[in-house]
């Protein structure tokens, strides 16, 4: 009895100097009484995150981790961490000479991973190479390559509004051949436009699925949603010509689509989808019709098929962000003659009053926002940066809000912009939440941002794949973008 009453003394004695003992984590970095925000569940209060070799290697609540003061440690007491963000869908290529900016910008807002949703394959793997090669302070590029369309192609180079995006595919074995050579550059997902055939379109996607690629795109103009998800198209892009196939009326507009289509084989890429839309779009969202919304919409849930509603830029025209001051401060990190080009169009844009239609169209895509999000259909954030004055970065924390606005949660928001990404390309055990073996892709902000989501803009530090940037390194890098113009 004697001999056993010292064993369970023993016993507690361990427990508790194990307890008690203090624990070294050679070359790491240690950020202790943080409240972490997991995409899926929420606040984690008082969390000590261990970060070594770029990832994440434990994640403890904090009173059961006693560190050694010899520790490199980052008290983050008050202070809230976030997975790193994602732009799921940019354009390296829209403005070239904006692209050395982008990185470093989208770095600076706590962005740490992009999607380039279309350009020269040549240029944007420029960027995509820049980051491979420095995987600790540049975002990770996933790329598409050009735009896949069909003839007359709309991004043809044609003015600065349709700059050289896409390429012009006449045929299915013109499909074939840019997909295989596509293929063969490693590039990371397709994107199919509005121009393509039926026949090419199908084309598209069952290559894609042979080659294990996923297909994002805008519903090509002779086609319906339901037929181009069912083909296997996996994510859509601004809810494109989705109002088409929500109206009563659709099949008749998929007719006279498809007879524009014909009669216009001549004109520009640009002018004949602008013409189509300008025709189309007003009367289908006039003729909106819940009950066939809702057929397409599970239409659209059944085949996953994913979902970037880019909410600032579609609703740009009504909301007009870009003509606040705060948004313009974000312009001097841009080159010179982008600002003043930027900000003569947004005076002349002041000018204008917003339409009816504008109004219409705002609403539609917010009520169809919901709509989607109710279905269960996946959404990710993007913002189609730096089309329409929206600057790399920056945009991206306007479509958080937009989207809580629209009817997430802060929480649902976040997920959209971490761990959705990361899920779509395969990544979801590498990115996308803070767990132990991720890589540690991480934004620490001041403030809550399930209380405000606008407090994703409060950042205090970003980590990238384990390199830590504090306030006045990421104020450093935005300076360096002000005097290098």
């Amino acid at each position: 009895m004697k001999k056993t009453s010292y064993v369970v003394y023993f016993l507690i004695f361990t427990f508790f100097a194990c307890q008690n003992s203090e624990v070294f984590f050679e070359d790491a970095l240690c950020i202790e009484n943080i409240s972490t925000i997991d995409p899926e569940i929420g606040l984690l209060e008082n969390q000590t995150i261990i970060i070594k070799a770029g990832k994440i290697i434990q994640v403890s609540p904090s009173p059961e981790l006693q560190l050694s003061k010899q520790n490199t440690i980052i008290d983050g007491t008050g202070k809230f961490m976030i997975p790193g963000l994602w732009d799921a869908h940019i354009h390296f290529s829209f403005i070239k000479e904006m692209a050395p900016n982008m990185l470093d910008l989208f770095l600076a807002y706590g962005i740490t991973s992009v999607r380039d949703t279309g350009g020269d394959i040549n240029f944007v793997n420029t960027w995509k190479e820049k980051s491979l090669a420095n995987p600790t302070s540049a975002p990770r590029v996933m790329v598409a390559g050009p735009l896949l369309d069909g003839t007359p192609n709309v991004y043809d180079g044609s003015d600065l509004s349709h700059p050289p995006l896409s390429v012009g595919l006449k045929t299915v074995d013109d499909v074939k051949n840019k997909i295989n050579e596509l293929d063969s550059l490693e590039v990371d997902f397709l994107k199919a436009y509005e121009m393509l055939t039926p026949e090419q379109f199908k084309e598209v996607t069952k290559l894609a699925k042979e080659k294990g690629l996923k297909v994002t795109g805008h519903v090509p103009l002779s086609m319906d949603v339901i037929g181009a998800s069912n083909a296997g198209l996996n994510s859509m892009e601004h809810f494109r010509n989705l109002e088409l196939s929500c109206a009563s009326n659709s099949d008749e507009l998929l007719l006279q689509r498809q007879q524009l289509l014909a009669s216009g084989k001549d004109d520009k890429g640009g002018v004949l989808r602008s013409r189509i839309h300008k025709e189309q779009r007003q009367i289908a969202i006039e003729n909106f019709d819940l009950d066939k919304a809702n057929k397409v919409l599970d239409v659209l849930a059944k085949n996953d098929t994913w979902q970037i509603p880019t909410l600032t830029l579609n609703t740009a025209s009504k909301r007009r962000p870009f003509a606040t001051k705060e948004w313009q401060e974000s312009f001097t990190y841009l080159p010179k003659n982008v600002q003043e080009q930027w900000l003569n169009y947004i005076n002349n844009l002041k000018k204008t009053e917003v339409t009816p239609f504008n109004e219409k169209y705002s609403k539609w895509m917010f009520d169809m926002t919901k709509r989607v999000h109710d279905k269960g259909i996946k959404i990710m954030a993007g913002t189609d940066t730096p089309i329409y004055f929206l600057t790399p970065g920056r945009s991206l924390h306007e479509e958080l809000a937009v989207l809580v606005e629209a009817g997430l949660s802060p929480l649902e928001a976040i997920k959209a912009a971490t761990k959705n990404p990361a899920e779509y390309f395969n990544l979801e055990n590498e990115l996308g939440s803070i767990a132990k073996n991720n890589w540690a892709d991480l934004v620490i902000l001041d403030a809550n941002p399930l209380v405000d989501i606008n407090n994703t803009k409060k950042i205090n530090a970003v980590i990238k794949q384990g390199n830590y940037f504090d306030r006045t390194q990421l104020d450093l890098l935005l300076d360096q973008l002000k005097t290098t113009k």
